[in-house]
């Protein structure tokens, strides 16, 4: 024998079941997406709900998506335009799981949490001077 009995069946119940994972993480198939589209629902939702940057970055996508859809340019440039709107809903978005979890874990005042959210912060401006660049360079280029 290679390993004793003892340790390889330690291994194969650690590779199966492991403590520390969702139960979730066997859902396979059909299920899996289901519960996959119904989290995604439930995070926009609790998203627009809780953080008023992200209602505000809706409100801009939902000015900004139609604007591109019938200005006069071209199919590669309204996807430009579209992609980057939407890029700030993503960066928006998981900013704000960031900062969720930052603030599940402490709410106390801490440099590395200070720094977590500076940074996240940061992320979002960049993907808003993006917009700005994408859609000048689109309109004008």
């Amino acid at each position: 024998m290679d390993r004793p009995p003892r340790e390889a069946a330690a291994r194969d119940a650690e590779a199966t079941n492991r403590p520390d994972e969702s139960h979730f993480k066997g859902t396979t198939g059909l299920r899996r997406l289901v519960n996959a589209l119904e989290y995604s629902l439930h995070g926009l939702a609790s998203a627009f709900r809780h953080e008023d940057a992200f209602r505000q970055e809706a409100l801009l996508a939902a000015a900004l998506i139609p604007i591109a859809l019938v200005l006069g340019v071209g199919g590669v440039g309204k996807a430009m335009m579209i992609a980057s709107v939407l890029l700030v809903l993503i960066v928006e978005l998981l900013n704000s799981a960031i900062e969720t979890a930052v603030d599940r874990i402490s709410l106390d005042e801490h440099q590395l949490s200070k720094r977590a959210k500076d940074i996240g912060s940061a992320a979002v401006f960049l993907s808003l001077v993006n917009v700005v660049a994408v859609w000048a360079l689109v309109l004008i280029g």
